[in-house]
Order: structure tokens, then C-alpha cells, then sequence
């Protein structure tokens, strides 16, 4: 061998992190036990495997290399609005729906159903997130769908169907539909009281069915076959149920004027629509189309909480597998103990997101179910909760990223595409200021929130100092709030959803995580000063003696090995 040639010998690099169980996660595993879906374990793994193979890899790397195009017009000038999408991405889809990722929890009566299906979406969505998008808009949907029950007999059987039927046809002739949502217009944006589509009613047509006409800014999933729009009705704003496809085979006045360029989320297609005397159904009472949306709202923001989680857990996988091969000044980066202490610090954020999450799926669970107290509790922590989590995930995906070093930089490492997605929960479904606001409003419109929350964080208070007086200064700002009037109350919105979501996250750790977790997640967030904002950077708080044990619940298993 030449002297040249021997710099082709490839050394101290990382192997595949493919071959392995994603939902070989014991902090996953315990919470699904604890939140009553232990029965789903089996089926958990299998989806595991599936979102861990190399092949699965592949086509989340082409879904994204290859985004969706849209093809407003066939080549003899009609139009068609069609959205074209990689193969890998149908395929993708195909598993999602499958496994009963979308709506196939509300035709079940099993209890811990929504909590196996929260699960599927966090293992599943570390395979790729982007099409995670539709496959939670159809799960939000049906509670929404269920205000007009004639229009759910004929359409939730189809949602909830574990077959992905992709292509514009007319929805009853469909294995399986899909559902999509339209609420932001151009001069309102989260303000969707100043919404100006017109609803109509359509000449010679049922009762409650309309013609919808506007321009709606964002249309999520403009590939689906029904969504879930607002427009405004004599009566006021309201929620209406619009198909792609009309009953007679028609196409409906609904224009793609274009797909949004976006920071992330590549592989998805998200749009600008006009709607064109728009045939729709209307759905729930008029005049009261946010609160009908809301719960479709509610139910997406339990996925973006859920699918932050998932993110911070890749990430964190990604950062340890790295460090656990890669040598740097003569033994293993993860042997360092500046790197093992970012590390350490990461996974804590991570198990944190995680255990909230499902515990979040749980409540939702029983609410459905008609527990009061977990319907309160839903209530309050879960906009606490997407305001905060969603906001941890791009400061720790960078720091992730960094871990790797300039490899991390590179697109083929797959954390750049973490690092893209990451602002995005943040975003959706309601940015930090708008979920702030929403614990302000549930404080206000349901009292026995508070009650529920502060019921929840006694079950383990006693257990830590640090976590009691937490409990007790959250006490003492719900309190305060109260007696605040609107403006000086939001002035506080941010910093009370902050205390709620981590003091909920450190009582969790407290009374179902290890020990060496429980007490870094204590002694590093909780105190005065840790909720101004986002946080200190990772890794620059103490994060306990035993740092191996909490890095270890991130390691991954039978990954493939080079050489």
C-alpha cells in the first residue's frame, strides 16, 4: 500500500445508528405501562424495528431530498390542484396509517387506546417527522367532526379506517380518507375572529350545506380529502366540513395557488388555498366555529408535545451514539466529563418531555372517558406544556448538533434535519405567546384546573425539598395571577406556563424516575432564577454524581457497526 493510499482507511468514524428499536426506550416503555396501554408493547416494538431499519432511513432521507410539488394544471391548461409526492413518502404514510397512527383510536372502547397511539406517533415520528402532519390532523379532527354527527356517521368510519388510500376521488368511494385543516387567513393570522371567507347557503342543496369563498393563508395538508375550515356565517364564525371531491365526482372550488417554502418540515406539503364557491358542510353550532375548532386544536397540540418529545429523544440518541465511538484526545468522547455532563444534561431534557407527554395522552385518554379531573387537568397543563417543551426543542436539538461537532453540520449526519424541524411545534397549533395566554383562559374559564394540577404535583411534593417549594412557589403565582387584572396577568403568562410544565415535569421524575434522574432534573431546573426564559445552556448545571445512569437510558442497541 502506498503512502497516499493509506489515508483511505476510514478511522474513528461513527457506524449506521440503523438496526435498532426505536421503542427500546425504558422511559417510554414505564410511562405506557403506568398510563394503562402496557397491552400495546408488542405492537410498539414492531413499529420499532420498522422506524429504526435502514430502509425506513432511506425513505425519510428521499421524502425530504425530493419535497412535494404542486401541479396546478394538467398539460392541456385544466385544473387539476394536484400535489406530487416521492414515492417514499406513500410509503412512509403507509406505516403511519397502518398502525393506526391517525384516527384509528376513536373507534375503539379499549382503555389506554390514545395513550398506545401517542406512543406510536413518538416512536414513529423519529423515523420522520414531516409526514407526521396529516397523520395528526385526521386523529384531531374526529372530536371536532363529532359536532355534526350526521356528517360522522358517514365519514368517521373512513378516518379512523387502518387503510392509506391516497389519490382525489369522492370520500364515500375511499378505502380510508384523510383530514386536513384551513383556519389562518392573511390578515389575521392567529386572529382568526378577523377572518373574511363567506359562507353562503348553497343554492338547491341540503340543509347545513354551504358555499365557501377566500383566501386561507396556510391549509395544512392540502393533499387530504376533507378539512376542517372556518368562514363566516350570518350568524357569525363557524366551523365547516369541506371535501376535495363533491358527491357527484366533481372537483370542489378548492385552488392550490401555491405550497409553502418552509424552514422544515420539507417532506410535507402545507399551502395557500382559495376557496371558490366551495361546497361545505357545517359543523357544530353557528356562530361558535373556534369553540368547535378548538377541540381539533387541543388534540394537535397533544402531538406537537408528543412529536417534540420524539424530536429531543432522537437527537439525544444521535448525541450519545456519536460520543459512545467517536475518540477525541485519546479515549471516547462520552469518557470526557464536559461532554458526559451535556449529555447527561440533554437525556434529562428529553426523559422530562417524554413522561409529560404521555402522561398529557393519559389524561386525554381518561377525559375521553369522562374523568372531570383529568378532563381539568388537560385543560391547563397541556398548553403549559406545548408552550414549553416545543420551545426546548431547538435549543436542544443546537446543542445536540454540536456534539457531533462539524459532522453534525453536515446533512448527512441527519441531525441538520432535526435542527429544521425543531421550531416547528412552537409554532403550530398556536405560537408561545397564543398557549400562554390559553393557561391564563384556562384559569379563568375552568377553576377546577388549578385544583387538579396542584392535586397532581401534591402525589409527590413531599418526596423532594427542592420540588415542595416549587409547588409552593407555583402556589403562590396562581394566587397572584388570580388577582392580577388581564394585562398585568399576561405579563406573568409566560413565566406561570413555564412553572407549570417543569414543576409537572420534575414530579413526574420524582415519583416514577430514577433516582440519579430525579435528582439532576431537581437540583438543575427547579429554584427562582431557571424559568426567566428558555434556560442556561446544557451542560452548565449540575446535573448529579451519576451521570453514566442517565446517559444509559439513551443508548441504543444492535445498531449496525462498520467493519
Amino acid at each position: 500500500m502506498t503512502a497516499s493510499a493509506s489515508t483511505h482507511q476510514v478511522q474513528n468514524q461513527v457506524p449506521p445508528m440503523t438496526g435498532y428499536d426505536v421503542a427500546d426506550d425504558p422511559v417510554l416503555l414505564a410511562a405506557v405501562d403506568r398510563e394503562g396501554a402496557g397491552w400495546a408493547l408488542g405492537s410498539l416494538h414492531e413499529l420499532g424495528r420498522l422506524a429504526g431499519s435502514a430502509a425506513t432511513a432511506e425513505h425519510a432521507r428521499l421524502a425530504n431530498e425530493h419535497p412535494p410539488v404542486l401541479r396546478s394544471h394538467d398539460r392541456w391548461g385544466h385544473r387539476i390542484d394536484e400535489v406530487e409526492f416521492h414515492p417514499a413518502w406513500h410509503t412512509l404514510m403507509a406505516t403511519a396509517i397502518g398502525h393506526g397512527l391517525h384516527a384509528a383510536p376513536w373507534a375503539s372502547q379499549r382503555p389506554g387506546a390514545h395513550v398506545a397511539r401517542a406512543a406510536g406517533f413518538y416512536v414513529w415520528s423519529q423515523a420522520e417527522a414531516g409526514h407526521g402532519c396529516p397523520v395528526s390532523m385526521t386523529y384531531a379532527a374526529v372530536p371536532a367532526l363529532r359536532r355534526a354527527p350526521g356528517l360522522a356517521s358517514q365519514f368517521e368510519p373512513l378516518l379512523a379506517a387502518t387503510r392509506y388510500d391516497p389519490g382525489l376521488r369522492t370520500p364515500l368511494s375511499k378505502a380510508g380518507l384523510l383530514a386536513g385543516m384551513a383556519m389562518t387567513e392573511k390578515q389575521g393570522g392567529s386572529d382568526v375572529r378577523a377572518n373574511t371567507t363567506r359562507a353562503e347557503p348553497a343554492a338547491g342543496a341540503d340543509a347545513g350545506a354551504y358555499v365557501l369563498t377566500g383566501h386561507k393563508w396556510f391549509c395544512s395538508a392540502p393533499m387530504c380529502d376533507l378539512f376542517l375550515t372556518l368562514a363566516q356565517h350570518r350568524d357569525g364564525l363557524t366551523c365547516f366540513l369541506l371535501p376535495r371531491m363533491l358527491p357527484g365526482g366533481e372537483r370542489n372550488g378548492f385552488r392550490i395557488q401555491r405550497l409553502k417554502d418552509k424552514l422544515g418540515n420539507r417532506s410535507n406539503a402545507s399551502a395557500e388555498i382559495e376557496l371558490d364557491q366551495a361546497l361545505a358542510w357545517q359543523v357544530g353550532e353557528a356562530g361558535r366555529g373556534v369553540a368547535t375548532i378548538i377541540e381539533m386544536v387541543s388534540a394537535t397540540r397533544l402531538d406537537c408535545v408528543t412529536g417534540s418529545a420524539a424530536g429531543m429523544r432522537l437527537a439525544t440518541v444521535a448525541a450519545v451514539h456519536h460520543a459512545s465511538y467517536r475518540q477525541a484526545f485519546g479515549k471516547d468522547l462520552i469518557a470526557q466529563p464536559l461532554m458526559a455532563s451535556v449529555l447527561a444534561d440533554l437525556a434529562l431534557e428529553s426523559q422530562a418531555a417524554t413522561m409529560l407527554a404521555i402522561r398529557l395522552a393519559g389524561a386525554a385518554d381518561r377525559a375521553g372517558r369522562g374523568d372531570q379531573a383529568e378532563a381539568a387537568l388537560l385543560r391547563l397543563a397541556l398548553p403549559a406544556a406545548k408552550y414549553w417543551v416545543c420551545k426546548r426543542v431547538p435549543a436542544h436539538a443546537a446543542e445536540a448538533l454540536e456534539c457531533l461537532g462539524g459532522n453534525g453540520y453536515v446533512e448527512e449526519s441527519g441531525l441538520p434535519r432535526i435542527y429544521r424541524e425543531a421550531p416547528l411545534n412552537s409554532i403550530w397549533e398556536g405560537s408561545g405567546n397564543v398557549t400562554a395566554l390559553d393557561v391564563l383562559r384556562a384559569l379563568d374559564r375552568s377553576p377546577a384546573s388549578a385544583d387538579a394540577l396542584l392535586a397532581e404535583l401534591d402525589l409527590a411534593a413531599g418526596a423532594d425539598q427542592r420540588l415542595a417549594a416549587a409547588v409552593a412557589a407555583l402556589r403562590q403565582l396562581l394566587t397572584r395571577v388570580a388577582g392580577d387584572g388581564p394585562l398585568a396577568a399576561q405579563q406573568s403568562a409566560r413565566q406561570l406556563a413555564g412553572l407549570v410544565a417543569v414543576t409537572l415535569q420534575a414530579a413526574l421524575l420524582v415519583r416514577h424516575g430514577s433516582g440519579p434522574a430525579a435528582d439532576a432534573f431537581c437540583a438543575s431546573r427547579l429554584g427562582p432564577d431557571q424559568l426567566a426564559g428558555p434556560a442556561a445552556p446544557f451542560g452548565t448545571r449540575p446535573a448529579g454524581p451519576d451521570l453514566a445512569a442517565i446517559i444509559g437510558l439513551a443508548r441504543v442497541t444492535g445498531a449496525d457497526r462498520v467493519g
